[in-house]
This record gives C-alpha cells, structure tokens and sequence, in this order.
C-alpha cells in the first residue's frame, strides 16, 4: 500500500467536505443576511453551575468514607 497516495486521497476527501461545509456556511450567512441579522452573533455559553457549601461537604464526606472503606479493606488484606 502506497502510504503518500492514501493520505493524498484522504487530502482530496477532506478538502471536498470542506467545500461543502463552505457552502452551507454561506448558505446560511447570506439567509440571516436576508432576514437581517448576522450569522457571527455570539453564542452565549451555560450559565455555570454553582454548588452549595453543604453540597460540597456532603460530598467530601462520602468520599472520605469511601477513601476509609478501601484503605480499611486494603489493611485486612496485608494482614
């Protein structure tokens, strides 16, 4: 198998989707043009979730008790 003709056609597929990527892009940049608004508006990110003090001690309280759990188990079984 010729490695540089297999990564020449992977180039050449690549490239073809991108064109078509293009013009869906284009497609719909000139629709929100037409409507009026511009396609490069940003897109708001989620809103971060905040966790609650006695969230993250509950948590940390059953992960300590986990953590015990398995060192306790790990103990028996050097013993």
């Amino acid at each position: 198998m010729n490695i540089l003709a297999a990564i020449k056609r992977e180039e050449k597929k690549l490239e073809k989707q991108l064109k078509k990527v293009q013009h869906q892009l284009d497609g719909v940049r000139s629709a929100a043009k037409a409507l009026g608004h511009t396609a490069a508006v940003e897109v708001k990110g989620a809103k971060k979730r905040m966790l609650s003090a006695a969230g993250r001690a509950a948590i940390s309280k059953a992960a300590k008790k986990r953590w015990a759990k398995v060192k306790k188990q790990a103990k028996k079984a050097v013993s």
